[in-house]
């Protein structure tokens, strides 16, 4: 062997050991690019779970507002029906009358707003409204989080294919994926389309 040979051998040796590490390393990209990626997509679907679950408790307190602001509507109707029903009753049992149907409509205006506490129907109205759009957020994210693991993970698998069998087209279509994938996990976490 001459040494021009040799010289041209470890050219290409070294040129190979240049591929193979330039890919090596943009495997480890890619890995570390995954790890965000299955993170935020973990912490999306979290986030979406906690959110319906406080939207549902929400709704459910809510509920159990209207259903006693609706009983004490009705105790209401009652106590002026009684009234209106018997003209000649004792002036002392009329006033407990009079004061227990304003005790109930304070009761009842209470229910529907109490920004003191927030727990008002309007309130807890707006409070779920809010969980249900935090809710909504999250679920957006998920997907792309999901599209961009799928590609990083077969970016990965086609960049260890072209190490291994030297074929420089799988390294382009693993990296053109890879880089896919890296978009798909920052559009995941910003939402911009």
């Amino acid at each position: 062997m001459e040494a021009t040979e040799a010289n041209e051998l470890s050219e290409l040796g070294e040129e190979g050991h240049g591929t193979k590490s330039r890919t090596a390393l943009t495997i480890s990209i890619l890995a570390m690019v995954l790890a965000i990626s299955n993170l935020g997509g973990s912490n999306a679907m979290k986030e979406s779970t906690q959110e319906n679950i406080l939207a549902a408790n929400a709704y459910s307190f809510y509920q159990a507002k209207t259903v006693r602001q609706t009983m004490l509507k009705v105790a209401v109707s009652d106590l002026e029906l009684q009234l209106a029903r018997e003209p000649q009753m004792p002036a002392a049992v009329k006033e407990l009358h009079q004061k227990k149907i304003e005790d109930y409509k304070k009761t009842i205006d209470r229910y529907e707003s109490e920004p003191e506490t927030k727990e008002g129907k309007k309130e807890l109205l707006a409070k779920a409204k809010g969980h249900e759009h935090e809710r909504d957020h999250a679920m957006r994210q998920d997907p792309w989080f999901d599209y961009a693991e799928g590609m990083l993970q077969i970016a990965i698998v086609l960049l260890s294919v072209s190490i291994i069998g030297g074929v420089t087209a799988f390294y382009w279509v693993g990296s053109v994926l890879g880089v896919l994938g890296f978009f798909s996990m920052l559009n995941g976490f910003f939402l911009w389309f």
